[in-house]
Formats: C-alpha cells, structure tokens, sequence
C-alpha cells in the first residue's frame, strides 16, 4: 500500500519535488522505483563542471553523451567505425585536409531552436578559444583561436567544412570528433547567458562565451535534457521531446550520489535503485547470487600499469624491466582482485580499439627473471619504492608484488598515500616505481600510443608531459612510427602498424601493464535494453526500459 501510494505521488510531482521526496525516504518504505523513472546509484564525485567545452572527467561524459549531440558517434556494432549523428553524410577532401558535413534535416535543440551549421562552427570555435582542458583534441589539428573561424566554419545552413593541418588518418580526425569536447551547443540560448570578460594577455576575448552559465545550466539537443546538477548529490535529466532520434524510453534518469559499493548493493536489493554502478568484487558477486538481480559489464578503454622510472639506473635497464614482467603474480591478481573488474592484459591499446591486439607474454616466472637479473649484473637483488595509492585493487597488486619480487631478491617498498600525494611524486619524476592507469583521452589508438611512446624533451623541463616523459624513457624509433600511423589513410594499414608498435612495445619498455578495466553494475531484472559501453562516454540510458 505504501508502495502504491509513493509511486503516484511521485509522478504527481515535478522532478525536483519527486526526488527531494525520494531522497529523504526511508529505504523500506518502497520496494521499487517509479516506472517511469530510472535510478542509477553512482559515485560521481569528479563532477565539477557540465559545459561540455569544458568538462573533462569520466562521470561528466557520460551525463553528456546523453545530453548533448555529435556530428558523429562510435558504431556500437563496430567501434573501429563512427556513424552519423547530427551529420547525415561526410566527405574527405582528395587532398586529406579538408572534411566537409551534410547534416541532417529539420532537427531542432531542446529549446525549439533549430540545429544549424553555425551551431557547430560556434561549438567548435568556443571549444578552441575556451581553452579548457579537453580543448587539446581539436587544437592538435592545427587550430588556435585566431584560425578557427576559418578552419570551423558553415558554409550554408547545413554544411560544417573543417579543415585540418596535415592528412591525417580520416578514422583519427572522426574518432576525435566523438569527444565530449566536440559537443554541438544552442548558439543562441548560449549567447542569451554570456557574460561580459576584461581581455588580459592570457585570454584575449571579452565574453567567456557562456562558460559561467554552462556549468550548470543545458543548451543541448540529445536523447535526454540536464535538469540538474547538485555536487555530491543527484543529477537528473528528463527525456527530450524535440529530440531527433528514437525518443528515450523513460521519462527521466536520476543518479543518485553514492559512494560505497556496499551501499549501493544494499539499496539494489532494497529497490531503492535500479541500477549500482560502483560494485566491488565482493558485493557485485553477492548481487550475481540474487534472483531478482543481474549483473552487466564491458571492457573499458583504462589500462593499468606500473611504472619504472628510468632516473633509477637499476630500473633503467631493459633486463630489469623484462625481470619485472616475468615477476607479476598474473593469475593470482586475475582470480583475486580483480575478478569480474578487471582482465588481464599486456599492451598499452585497450581492447576494442583499432590495432589492439591480446599478447599476453608474460606470466609469473622467478627463474627466469633471476636469469635476466643476474644477466644485468644484479644477482643478489636491490631495493625499490613504489607509490601506490590508498585504494583497491592497486594495493592489493602492490603487495603481491612485493611478495614476488622478494623471490628474486628484489625488496620492494610500498610507500602508502592518496591519489594527489601519489600522482604527484610521478608528475615530477620522482617515484622509482609507481602504480596507475590510463584512460583514453578520446577513442582512437594514437590516445594511448602517443602517451605511451612520445618523448620530444625528456628534460625535466619538458613541456610534453606524457606518460614516456614521466617515466624518463626515450622510444625514438616506436614514436616515429606512431606519428607514421597518424598519416596512414588505409585502416588496414594502420592497424598493422600499432600491431608492430605494441609488441615492440612489450619486449622493450618500462611499463608493465597488468589489466585491461572491465566496468560492472548489478541491476533489477526488471530493466530492458540496459548496457555499458565501450567507453565512458557511451553508456547511453536512452534505450533502457522498464517491465
């Protein structure tokens, strides 16, 4: 009776009104969510803004995804391939520069207003002079704000022409346009909110182009539209009516902020929420053994590593660095820790990208590594720290760690500390050995090799700070042939050549790579159409349904 009672007064309600009631509701009294309303328990406490020129944490990506439209999206049959989005058709200039769009016909943003080429060149233009951190994505293509206008720009109402600097890969130039930062914003409602800026030397325009207003506020055309943000609290968005596409299934989607897996696997079973997406392997393995409950997972594009910095002249030799492979507990940490989060893998290009492959070499082997330690003069072992941040699964694989190195004669110490503490020692090349991971920056192979094998000024004054710099490794030969692989137009081709990076990579570099994340949630049995993507900014809610 309860039940019933809640469910009608809820949609009753309007959205802020319903979830402040939801909010403060004793967990037993209600046993399901409202039907049309879907309710997510997810820890998105690295939400700091909403303006998609902007944003760039993994939490924010997926909010936009489902809120903001593209030119083009990733092929969820094929995620080697993008489709259209706002683009209905697109063409690759004989010359490689020039990328020309049709969009679609009568599409209209959220607000009513129609979706024109202009939105997109604006889009893209206050993306470059915004500056903000994702903005990288579009400048590496030779773009800055004083070119922009003419590189971005609509040549009818219909027609977005974008020209880049080099002939690049075309499958790159897409795959960089499916990132959040290439989100297509209402020009108009936008420019309704601007706020009026002093010039300085550092930013040179006079309106901050709705920044302000947009890290709260929508001006978007996708599946669903943000209502609102509330730090370390809820986010809620409600379907789009104007919305081009299929329509979304649900009326609304509401995350609820929450932190621990244990309470979100408690307010699974309860019926608090429809679907826990923080689950540890003890609590995602009690959910597996319930009736009502299911479970769903993916290959995420985060692989995690460890890292040896080459400043040690111990950890700067290739025999030691091999010795280390040969001394990770592999099978161990696969059946342990990281069990339904997690599969091992070697290579730095997660699966499902283009050119990944699954070489798995390695596995723990004590002799052999202390063969190729003795063969680098260290018979009788040394001494090495780790960083290691205060979390799990990466403590646990620290330790294990240590105990197998200890069995080469290697005495490992972990030195314990938060996430800033720890990214910190590595950012300044600090750290002897440091564990962590690495997400793609957008869904394209050069993301990760780039990071992986690119050292232009191995100084400590480089400006290039990739994850090759931190480590104080130069890959001269493995960099060139990644900046080749930017500029071969055949797919094939191109895949082949990240093929040879990746197992050149394996048998000669300071990084051992160890897993491969594989993102989980449990959720009610009663849910239809939901699934994770391929990466976090392609779980798309609008499919889901309820029974």
């Amino acid at each position: 009776m309860i039940v019933s009672k809640f469910n009608r007064t809820f949609r009753a309600l309007s959205a802020g009104a319903a979830l402040s009631i939801m909010m403060a509701a004793a967990p037993s009294a209600f046993a399901e969510t409202p039907a049309d309303t879907l309710v997510e328990g997810f820890a998105f406490d690295d939400i700091i803004t909403m303006d998609p020129g902007e944003a760039f944490e993994l939490s924010t990506a997926e909010v936009t995804s489902n809120t903001y439209s593209l030119l083009v999206r990733l092929d969820m049959s094929d995620t080697s391939k993008v489709k259209g989005d706002l683009a209905d058709t697109w063409s690759v200039s004989d010359d490689g520069l020039t990328y020309t769009f049709k969009l679609k016909p009568g599409m209209k943003f959220a607000s009513g207003n129609p979706i024109t080429a202009e939105d997109v060149a604006w889009s893209f233009e206050r993306a470059v002079k915004l500056d903000k951190s994702p903005a990288f994505i579009l400048t590496q293509f030779g773009i800055n704000g004083d070119n922009v206008t003419e590189k971005a720009k609509a040549t009818d109402d219909s027609t977005f022409v974008f020209t880049v600097d080099k002939p690049y890969a075309p499958s790159f130039v897409l795959n960089c346009l499916t990132a959040t930062v290439a989100s297509v914003v209402d020009k108009k409602l936008v420019m309704d909110h601007v706020k009026s800026v002093t010039p300085t030397a550092e930013y040179k325009y006079d309106n901050d182009f709705g920044n302000e207003w947009l890290k709260t506020a929508y001006a978007g055309s996708g599946a669903y539209t943000l209502r609102q943000w509330r730090a370390n609290e809820v986010v809620v968005m409600e379907r789009n009516d104007n919305y081009y596409g299929e329509k979304a299934k649900l009326n609304r989607v509401i995350y609820r902020f929450m932190k621990e897996s244990s309470a979100q696997r408690l307010a699974l079973e309860a019926g608090d929420i429809d679907i826990a997406r923080n689950l540890e392997p003890g609590d995602l393995d009690a959910v597996s053994k319930n009736a009502d409950l299911t479970t769903v997972s993916a290959p995420k594009g985060t692989v995690y590593y460890v890292s040896l910095n080459s400043k040690n002249e111990n950890l700067k030799k290739p025999e030691v660095q091999e010795a280390f492979k040969y001394l990770v507990d592999y099978d161990a940490i696969s059946s342990t820790l990281i069990k339904g989060i997690g599969e091992i893998h070697q290579t730095f290009l997660p699966k499902g990208q283009l050119g990944a492959i699954d070489d798995k070499p390695y596995k723990l082997d004590v002799a052999k590594a202390k063969e190729l330690l003795e063969k680098a003069g260290l018979k009788d072992g040394f001494s090495v720290t780790m960083d290691v941040r205060n979390t799990q699964p990466v403590t646990g694989i620290a330790e294990s760690m240590q105990q197998s190195l200890a069995q080469a004669g290697v005495k490992m110490e972990i030195i314990p500390g938060d996430g800033k503490q720890t990214l910190t020692k590595f950012r300044a090349r600090t750290h002897d050995m440091y564990i962590g991971n690495w997400g793609s920056d957008y869904f394209d192979p050069n993301s990760n090799a780039d990071t992986f094998t690119s050292n232009p000024d191995n100084s400590d004054a480089g400006t290039v700070k990739t994850l090759a710099w931190r480590n104080t490794w130069e890959a001269p030969e493995l960099d060139k042939e990644t900046k080749a692989a930017l500029l071969e137009r055949d797919g094939a081709k191109r895949a082949a050549m990240y093929e040879d990076v990746q197992k050149k990579f394996l048998a000669n570099s300071p990084f051992v790579i160890i897993f491969q994340q594989i993102e989980v949630a449990g959720a009610r049995k009663s849910l239809k159409d939901f699934k994770l993507g391929p990466s976090f900014d392609t779980n798309y809610v609008g499919p889901i349904g309820k029974e």
